[in-house]
């Protein structure tokens, strides 16, 4: 079954009158559809009306909106004075609670109201579409639309196929978000769908890196803006996401997926979560904002710079990359034995490991990470025996140009090689699970969470074989299956195919 997708003849309906509520009736009504608002708590209803007003408002001051197209919007919306009003609504949102005996309820309320062939589609961030449908009369009719905060603002949604959903009523609300603005993606029913499925990595993997004692938060996020691209390091946006609504997500879906070890959450947002220190809403979080805008003071850049380098050939291109940033007055030895300063390049690997395998003296090695190029913020990792005035001479190298440097202690896979190869590795694994297609996992991710690029896109750019290689190492050093690549990855790095290449 379909929906007659005509605005002359679609009116929906929208229980729910939260931000996202409100939203998806702006966008819709903006659309040219008429939209009916129902909310039991009647002051709600009214400041949701007056609220979406507002808005409107808002755009035709800043010249997105024309005052005629307003007014036609706001005639467009009213409020349903009892559910049973969306009667002959023949799509029904619900927006309510994240809740799954409050969304069943709901679905079978609804059903002795609307019509037969009318659609009920599922607001739902987290919960089972299938299970929302459960006991329903007809749950063949029961499709998710999960939208994103904010609405008029997130451009993409996804459309989510329970294992009773009539796939022709997901093919019209496929096409009724293109004709609301939005970009739509294609999702099977699993924990966190696509978007916050994939999101796992960037924040979990982080928490690891932290927990290890190896960096600290500041450390972590700089590297991942600077050096790798994100908008947000990962505790910044921790931050601003607020972790009584972060950390939960983390533990639902691992829970959801029976504790998968590449979901699993940490001790330390737990711990700040019973603390109260959720972020910028309570003015302290992993930054204090107490006084405006958060920042830590860069480490002093030392003055003393190495008498002597020595780099490890083991890799040519991470090789060349660091001969180049050599200063002409600092020579480059062939002897390790005769070297002020060794430099080894690990991928996946710590600098204990690479110095001894090397045969080189870890109090005088250091290790760089050269799996980005060396144009942005730098990272240094030490053994846990590098003297501190060998640290410091190579924190004065790297600095050397004007750079912005970070040190670290040793961990297997520095900070971008850990938490991208995880990025790259569950978007493969979402992949492999035929969650969505390969163009919609890259789609929803990149506009869903702001990546600089889709993940499999990334992956494809940082090199399969390279993603490979982290992953195996991180899982040989740490004996922990979450770092086991997926079969998906596997597969088209040996093959040397993109990550895009879907089955034939």
């Amino acid at each position: 079954m379909t929906l007659d997708l005509d605005p002359a003849r679609l009116r929906i309906g929208i229980v729910g009158t939260g931000a996202m509520g409100r939203g998806i009736a702006q966008i819709a009504a903006l659309a040219g559809y008429p939209v009916r608002l129902f909310d039991s708590n009647r002051e709600a209803l009214g400041a949701a009306i007056e609220s979406i007003g507002e808005n409107l408002e808002r755009l035709v001051q800043k010249g997105k909106l024309d005052a005629a197209t307003c007014d036609a919007c706001l005639a467009r919306l009213s409020a349903a004075p009892t559910i049973s009003a969306l009667g002959d609504c023949a799509l029904v949102v619900e927006a309510i609670v994240e809740n799954l005996a409050a969304k069943r309820d709901l679905v079978k309320q609804l059903e002795t109201i609307i019509g037969p062939r009318a659609l009920i589609a599922s607001n739902t961030s987290s919960l089972s579409i299938t299970a929302i449908g459960a006991g329903a009369q007809r749950p063949g009719r029961i499709v998710g639309w999960h939208f994103f905060n904010p609405v008029p603002l997130m451009k993409v949604v996804e459309v989510i196929d329970g294992l009773s959903s009539e796939p022709g009523f997901g093919d019209s609300l496929m096409d009724l978000s293109r004709r609301l603005g939005h970009t739509p993606v294609r999702a099977k029913d699993t924990p966190g769908f696509i978007v916050n499925h994939a999101g796992r990595a960037y924040g979990t993997e982080a928490l690891r890196i932290v927990g290890e004692g190896c960096a600290g938060f500041a450390d972590v996020d700089r590297v991942m803006r600077e050096s790798a691209g994100f908008r947000l390091g990962p505790f910044e946006l921790m931050d601003l996401t607020a972790l009584d609504v972060s950390h939960p997500v983390m533990e639902s879906i691992y829970h959801q997926f029976y504790e998968e070890a590449r979901f699993r959450p940490s001790v330390i947002t737990a711990q700040r979560l019973a603390g109260g220190l959720l972020g910028r809403k309570t003015q302290r979080g992993f930054y204090d904002y107490s006084k405006g805008a958060s920042t830590q003071a860069e480490t002093a850049v030392p003055a003393e710079l190495p008498r002597s380098v020595w780099i490890s050939r083991a890799d040519s291109a991470s090789f060349e990359s660091m001969r180049a940033l050599l200063p002409p007055n600092i020579p480059l030895v062939a002897d390790a034995g005769q070297a002020a300063l060794c430099i080894v390049t690990p991928l996946g690997m710590d600098a204990t490991s690479c110095a001894l395998d090397e045969g080189l003296d870890p109090v005088r090695t250091v290790a760089v990470d050269c799996f980005l190029p060396l144009n942005a913020r730098r990272t240094v990792m030490t053994t846990p025996i590098t003297s501190r005035a060998v640290r410091d001479a190579a924190h004065a190298l790297l600095a050397a140009d004007g750079s912005k440097v970070s040190v670290i202690g040793d961990s297997a896979g520095f900070i971008t090689q850990r938490i991208l190869a995880m990025i790259v590795n569950i978007a493969c694994d979402i992949a492999q699970q035929r969650i969505a297609t390969p163009a919609d996992i890259d789609l929803a991710v990149r506009l869903g969470l702001n990546y600089p690029n889709g993940p499999l896109a990334m992956g494809d750019s940082l090199g399969a074989s390279r993603i490979l290689t982290i992953l195996r190492r991180l899982q040989e050093f740490y004996g922990d299956p979450r770092y086991r690549p997926s079969p998906w990855l596997a597969r088209r790095a040996r093959l040397g195919v993109s990550l895009t290449t879907e089955e034939n």
